[in-house]
This record gives structure tokens, sequence and C-alpha cells, in this order.
């Protein structure tokens, strides 16, 4: 972890009075987070290190930071998100390295086919370089819009797996700056717009119009599959940033007014074989839209969204991306790593 990065924290620390403090990582950032318990070891201050699988902001260990008595979380590897917490929570996103601008400048002539007005969007880790893109971009000519995104997000441009609210502007075509697909797929979905994702690391561009179709026949056969389903376990998560109970509890009235059977099932990690022993027909997944879109091969029974479920009960027509939005962004409003809620650069 960067020197600078853990100073700000232990400061943070400090200003808490706080003596022993948990310390939460994805599996990709253990190393920083060892360096880091052994900097607050080595400044006074306990640091025990949390060693369960991280999905994201979303997935804060405050309850069990509370449970240990700690006085404070510190999250490593992902942006502050508006959540309800027990304890302080110090959000550190991890940037990443590359240069977004070669693989710009190589692809200018796809960005081109997107058309001069063009939404500019990256995940957390590219975030730190959305300016420079944005710059470099303009110099070339195109008009290039940055989306605020609602308080679901850290950063205007930003988008989560499970919110595209910043690509949501008045343009022609969505740039996404970042690795993989699902971001760009759900943002092309969303905004129902030509979108083309440039990959930093490859320097690769790729079209997600067939991605997108390949995606949606996926979804339609699931729907499909669940259409004789009568008996619906409702799955919700006990996350604090996935935990969506009035939308399960709307997906519930849905059905029975539509004459299926539906029950809640709470769960923290979801996944399939803990469900075995259920005898529901068909699952609808309340919490993140990943789990029934990146695991639906590993389910024996058709799993759904919501807006799928609206499908299957002929309350939709158009195929839409699920998404967990926040409210409307304040005008003025910080942005960076939180401090329980105050949101503080780093």
């Amino acid at each position: 972890m960067h020197d600078v990065a853990s100073v700000e924290v232990l400061k943070l620390l400090r200003d808490l009075h706080a003596q022993c403090v948990l310390i939460q990582s994805p599996e990709g950032l253990r190393r920083e987070a060892e360096d880091l318990a052994f900097f607050l070891e080595t400044n006074g201050i306990e640091a025990i290190l949390h060693g369960g699988i991280n999905y994201g902001a979303c997935d804060p260990a405050d309850t069990e930071a509370k449970r240990l008595g700690c006085d404070a979380l510190i999250h490593l590897g992902h942006s502050y998100m508006t959540l309800h917490l027990e304890v302080p929570t110090i959000f550190v996103p991890a940037f990443a390295r590359v240069d977004v601008v070669p693989a710009l400048e190589k692809n200018l002539g796809e960005i081109k086919k997107l058309g001069k007005r063009i939404s500019l969007v990256t995940t957390a880790q590219h975030i730190h370089q959305l300016e420079r893109a944005r710059a470099f971009l303009e110099e070339k000519g195109f008009e290039v819009l940055i989306g605020k995104g609602d308080s679901r997000v850290s950063w205007p441009g930003q988008i989560l797996g499970c919110n595209f609210s910043s690509a949501k502007v008045n343009a022609e075509g969505v740039l996404f700056i970042g690795a993989g697909y699902f971001h760009p797929i759900g943002v092309a979905v969303a905004v129902k717009k030509p979108t083309l994702a440039v990959n930093p690391y490859s320097g690769d561009a790729i079209w997600m119009d067939k991605e997108v179709e390949r995606l949606i026949r996926k979804r339609w056969a699931q729907i499909a599959k669940a259409m004789d389903s009568r008996r619906f376990g409702i799955v919700i998560s006990t996350k604090k940033g996935q935990l969506r109970l009035a939308e399960a509890r709307r997906i519930i009235t849905l059905l029975r007014k539509n004459g299926r059977e539906a029950e809640l099932v709470l769960m923290d990690n979801i996944n399939y074989p803990a469900l075995e022993g259920f005898s529901f027909d068909a699952y609808v997944v309340v919490a993140c839209p990943r789990v029934p879109i990146d695991d639906y091969e590993n389910w024996r029974k058709p799993v759904l969204t919501p807006p799928e479920v609206e499908i299957l009960l002929g309350l939709r027509e158009d195929y839409e991306f699920d998404e967990i939005l926040g409210a409307e962004r304040e005008k003025d409003e910080p942005l960076g790593v939180s401090l329980h809620g105050i949101r503080r650069p780093l």
C-alpha cells in the first residue's frame, strides 16, 4: 500500500482515537492489507485482517468489526458507497497504474464511429485518469460528456456492475475504458446506445452490440425455462449494499397476483448448492445483479432478475438490465475516500 495512503489512514484513525481496526480487502490486495496492518501495528494501533471473500463496496465488514470491538473498518480496493454503517469506515480505492491514453489513440478510428458527442465512463480503477482521457478526446474534436451519476457511485463517470447512472446522458454513444465485459454490456443495455469498450491493458477495442445480443439470448432462455414454474424462491442478501427487501416484496406481490407462489429466502453469499434442499421451481435473485447473470450455468433451476420476472408475467416487453440505484447526487458533494459517510480525498 502506498506510503501516502497509509499515513492518511493513520491520521484518520488517530482523529477517531481508534485503538483497534479491522482491515477488509479483496483477494488481489491481500499483500497491501498485510503491509497496512504492519504499518498500523508499528504505530500503536491493533490491526485485524479480514480473510473472507469481499464482493465490493456493497459488502463492508462493519458488522464483524463491531462484533470484534474494533473502533473502525478499513475497506481496501473499492470506492465509497452510501450505506448505514455500524462503525466508522474508511474506503480506500485502488487505482490502476496503466496509462489509458495510448489505447484511446490506437482506437481513434473506432471511437469516431460513436459520433462526435460521446459519454465517457469507467470503473473506479481508472477514474483518476478520466479527466486526462477527456482532454485527449476533446483535442481530437469530440464533445465529451461525463455524467454525475447518483449517490451510489463516488465519482462522475464511474459505473458499477449494478449502476450505470453516470452513462445516462444525452450522447450519441458511450465509450467505456476498462477491462472485462460485464460493465460495458450493462452500460449498453441500460442506455440502449452504441457502446465501445477500450481495454487500456491490451489496447483492444470491442463493440458491445454482439455481446449484448448474446447476453439477452441467454437471459430470454432463462425466462422461457421459468415460464411454467409455479413456486418461486425470492432470494435476498444480508450484504448491506445489496439488501433490497422492498423490491423483493414487490416481486412477491406481482407473482402472487399472477397466480404464482413466492417466498422470501435470505442468504449471505448467494449460491445454488445451498438452496438444493428447497422445492422451488425457479428463483429470483433480488441482490447483486451479477449473480443470476454470471452464475446461471451453476443453477439447476431457472434464476431470474426482477425485470425478467416482469417479462415472464407479460408486464414488460423490452429487456432491461437490473440496476440498484441510489439518490441523485447533491450539487457540490465532495468525492473520494469516506470516513463513516464523510467523503475525503486521499
